[in-house]
This record gives structure tokens, C-alpha cells and sequence, in this order.
């Protein structure tokens, strides 16, 4: 008596048009007749028990050997089957390529003007010529300068030291980690903080205000002075560069929110 093998029609997943579909549900009718699960069949041919799940479901097309391996096993004459493989390997050829993704748009980066050394006359070109070797560092999330003061140490080494840090933003170097608040003001809802990281030897401003607008905010220590200049539709940004400062003594932070000057003590 003949037996009939009914076969359940799935989707399959595999990214091949007819040939390679057919090719797919005729390999898996003979797995089914074979009676071999993955593991007998990976024990008598040359591949894998995961290859044979790839094959089977569609994600690879076979090699020929494996086809004809299939076939075999089954007892079934290979020559349809290597036809409909010969047909999927066309069918891969002339598959056209699909065209590469277009590029994200571009970010905006953010206005943010860092002004340099804005000097008294005795001392303009001594400074000047320091301020050569400085690298201005200009982040995008400048501001992550509004952390209470913890007084906890640094949970990793400082990136630099001084003159190294100067002109970065503190939060660029890791200096805000371990910063402490030296002196502040206050007028209506607007603080200014001077700021000192002892790891990173530096000194700058921060300012906390409820009031928006655009904010230049600024640090001073003895006769060298940096400034950033934010806009008012910036969301972050609240902290000035960084200027070398061994002992912050002699620093005054100060900062500028909506036209309403604001310094910390004057700098001695």
C-alpha cells in the first residue's frame, strides 16, 4: 500500500523568491521522510546540526551536496531537486542589490563660542602666547554641571591636570566629579558658583537660574579670563571653560542670564 505524506504549508523566512521557497519545502518533505531529526542527520553528512536548521528554514541555500545528500537519504531520484537548486542559484545571481541606506541627517551642533583670554594690556602677549598650546575642547553636553556638591572622591583618575584642562569644559574631562563650591552669589533666582576640581587643579563658573535666556558665563583667575557664550533656546550649558588654577583663592566665577550680571567675590 502507497503511503501519502501530508506536508503543512509554513511561510518561510528565507530571503528567496519561488525557486529557492520550492527548493526549501521540498528539502524539508524529505527531512520528514527520512525520519531524521536534525542531530541523525548532522551524524550522517557532512554538516552541522545548526547548518541543517539554516538550510531547512530557509535562512541559507544549500550547497549542492547537501541536496544531493538530502536526496539520498530519502531514496528519491535528485534530479528535480537539483534543478530547483540550479534555478534558486540563478535567482541569487540576478537578485538585484538593494540600494544602500541613506545617511541619518546630520546633528546640529551647537553654538557655543568659547572666547579666549580677555586680557589687561600689561599682560596680553605673555598670555597669549600660553594660550597657543591650549585645546579648546567645545562638547555638545556641556552642561552636566547642575550635580550638588558630594564631596566624594573621583571615581576615576582626572583625564588632565592645570594648564592641561585649561579651556575644556569640566564635564568633558571628568574634573566635575570631585568639584567643590569655593564661594557663590546670588540675585533673585539666579546662583553663581565658583567651582574647583583639586584633581584637576581648575577652576570655573557654574550658574543655577530659573530664568531663561542666553547666558555668558565666565572665569577669571589673576589676569587670564575665558568665557562661553550660549544661546537661550540651549537647554544644557550653564558652566564656563576651565582655567588652571592650583589655589582657587585668587578666582572669580561670574555669569551673565538674561542681561542680569552676577560675580562671586572679587578675585584677589
Amino acid at each position: 500500500m502507497e503511503s501519502h505524506v501530508t506536508v503543512e504549508r509554513q511561510p518561510l523566512p528565507g530571503p528567496y523568491d519561488d525557486a529557492g521557497r520550492l527548493l526549501t519545502e521540498r528539502l524539508r518533505l524529505l527531512r520528514r521522510r527520512t525520519g531524521l531529526s536534525l542531530a541523525a542527520l548532522a551524524s550522517v553528512t557532512p554538516f552541522s546540526k545548526s547548518t541543517w536548521h539554516r538550510y531547512l528554514n530557509g535562512d541559507h541555500l544549500p550547497p549542492r551536496s547537501a541536496v544531493e545528500a538530502l536526496a539520498r537519504l530519502a531514496h528519491t531520484d535528485p534530479g528535480a531537486l537539483l534543478s530547483l537548486w540550479d534555478a534558486a542559484t540563478r535567482e541569487q545571481v540576478t537578485r538585484p542589490t538593494p540600494p544602500p541606506p541613506q545617511p541619518p541627517d546630520p546633528v546640529p551642533v551647537p553654538s557655543v563660542r568659547f572666547r579666549r583670554l580677555r586680557l589687561r594690556p600689561p599682560v596680553r602677549a605673555l598670555v597669549a602666547l600660553a594660550a597657543m598650546a591650549t585645546t579648546v575642547a567645545v562638547t555638545a553636553g556641556a552642561a552636566d554641571v547642575l550635580d550638588h556638591d558630594t564631596g566624594a572622591e573621583p571615581r576615576t583618575v582626572a583625564s588632565c591636570r592645570g594648564g592641561g584642562c585649561q579651556g575644556a569644559l569640566p564635564s568633558s574631562e571628568t574634573c566635575a566629579r570631585d568639584a567643590r563650591t569655593e564661594r557663590s552669589a546670588a540675585r533673585a533666582a539666579q546662583v553663581v558658583l565658583l567651582r574647583y576640581s583639586p584633581s584637576c587643579a581648575t577652576v570655573w563658573s557654574e550658574v543655577r537660574t530659573r530664568v531663561a535666556g542666553a547666558r555668558e558665563i565666565s572665569i577669571r583667575a589673576g589676569q587670564d579670563e575665558l568665557s562661553a557664550e550660549y544661546p537661550g533656546h540651549r537647554s544644557d550649558g550653564y558652566s564656563s571653560p576651565m582655567l588652571a588654577a592650583a589655589d582657587p583663592r585668587g578666582a572669580q566665577a561670574c555669569a551673565e542670564v538674561g542681561g542680569r550680571p552676577v560675580c562671586t567675590g572679587p578675585a584677589g
